[in-house]
Order: structure tokens, then sequence, then C-alpha cells
């Protein structure tokens, strides 16, 4: 299963964001149309939905090792550990995944801004003639190295 069809914690974020479900931003990516703040949310919440994928595997695999059903003779304490060492790594993962989208979020120019014209920008125009400097005055100290 592909990550763009697998479902994510942002999926609605993204689509408020955009006004556009996930499926037709992906469609929009995959076709070359999608703006660049579009294509960078959906890779990063492609990572996000994989990441999801892996705590909640996890978090099932943990659950099952831990029902009561299960004989205490079963449990293991260094697949616990491991366990949990990959459920730290997935949630470190899934925490830096929504920083960055919430990061991108925030640093998008609002809708109907005119942040993405470019700026006009008040400097003079170059003059046609460039006005001559003066020559720098030799300091004291060169001169007086060159006649040793």
């Amino acid at each position: 299963m592909s990550a763009s069809t697998k479902r994510s914690s942002q999926d609605a974020r993204l689509e408020a964001v955009f006004g556009t479900p996930v499926g037709e931003l992906y469609a929009q990516a995959a076709a070359g149309v999608a703006p660049p703040a579009v294509s960078r949310a959906l890779e990063l919440r492609s990572f996000l939905a994989l990441t999801e994928e892996q705590v909640a595997r996890v978090r099932d695999r943990v659950y099952a090792a831990m029902a009561p059903e299960v004989d205490m003779n079963e449990l293991s304490a260094a697949q616990l550990r491991w366990d949990s060492q990959w459920m730290d790594a997935a949630l470190s993962a899934r925490g830096e995944y929504l920083t960055a989208l919430g990061e991108l979020f925030t640093s998008m120019p609002a809708a109907g801004s005119t942040a993405h014209r470019p700026a006009k920008l008040d400097q003079p125009g170059l003059a046609a003639h460039p006005v001559p400097r003066p020559a720098p005055a030799a300091l004291p100290a060169q001169s007086a190295t060159r006649g040793r």
C-alpha cells in the first residue's frame, strides 16, 4: 500500500489548509501542477503516515504480548525492551514530522495574500555614467615601507 493512500493524523488539517482532499492534492503533485508548498507538505505527510503505521504496529504488538490470556511464561523482557526502543524511535520521528508540518503551515503565506508576487524594490536605478571617485591617498606607513 502506498503512503499516499494511508491515513495520517494530519489529513484533515492538510485538507483545511489547502482546501482540497488529500487524494486530489496527490493527483496535482503527480501531474506537476501542485505549488511547492503542497509538494513539500505531501512529502512530510507521507513520512508521517508511514511512521504512524509503525507506531500502531508496535503498540498492537505490545498489547498482544501483554493480553490477559497470554501465558506469563511466554513474556520476554528482551522483546519488550526492543519494542520500547522501536516505539521511542517511531514516536520521535512522528514528533519531528509534526513539527516540520507545523512550521511549513506557519511559514506559508495566507490565502489570498500577495506574498507570492515579486516584491517591488525601492532602489534607484543605476546611473548611465558612473560617478568618478577620488583616488585613495597613500598612507604614510606605506610610503615609508617602500623607501627602505
